[in-house]
């Protein structure tokens, strides 16, 4: 008898631990999608976000744009793509060629709850190829990912693979909850980017970046 139950959030990630380079730099959207990541491969490449939902993907935007010579992985959820779908738009306007999107699709906002989407149906494929985004499929079994990640990560993007997954509403048991200061400092020595200094009265500073 076939099985007609989805991968789960971890299946699809064993794959992209296996499949991606060392230096790459992988952005994950808050909840789950940060917590089971940090357990299965952390590394200072990683940005955890907590508490900004939708925001996972402008960032690795950013990143993709600046950091032209490092690939850069991003994993969003479908509801927090819809809170910012102008994010997609841009992706396929400024078109990084070394952007990865994995979307994982799974109906639901799970990170608040697990409240149904508006429009749990949307074919965010079809979204993507309108914004611009050429590469982009939809993904039912972990081993179909393992063939078009390698195939995203080989050719120029921006690549778009949706993921389509079981809802994980049972927050993942970390034995320590990522630090958002550590995770931040961290990651700017990854990828060399001077800390930013405050001072009072709403003013600040870069400090100089060093090789120590």
């Amino acid at each position: 008898m076939v099985s007609t139950s989805r991968p789960s959030r971890k299946d699809y990630y064993q794959v992209l631990a296996d499949g991606l380079a060392e230096d790459t730099l992988v952005v994950t959207s808050l909840g789950n999608a940060s917590y089971l990541w940090s357990v299965m491969r952390d590394a200072p490449q990683n940005f955890y976000f907590e508490d900004a939902m939708g925001l996972a993907l402008p960032l690795a935007l950013g990143l993709a744009v600046v950091q032209s010579e490092r690939k850069v992985v991003v994993v969003e959820g479908d509801g927090g793509l819809l809170m910012h779908l102008g994010s997609l738009v841009t992706a396929g306007a400024v078109a990084p060629k070394n952007l990865t999107i994995l979307l994982i699709q799974n109906g639901v906002h799970a990170a608040s709850g697990g409240q149904a989407l508006t429009n749990a149906g949307l074919d965010i494929a079809d979204l993507g190829r309108a914004a611009g985004i050429e590469r982009t499929e939809n993904i039912h079994a972990a081993d179909s990912l393992k063939l078009s990640l390698a195939a995203a990560l080989a050719a120029p993007g921006p690549s778009l693979l949706i993921l389509a997954t079981e809802p994980d509403l049972e927050t993942v048991a970390l034995p320590i909850m990522p630090d958002p200061v550590v995770t931040k400092r961290r990651f700017e020595k990854a990828i060399g980017a001077p800390r930013y200094l405050s001072t009072f009265f709403g003013s600040g500073r870069l400090e100089p970046v060093t090789n120590n």
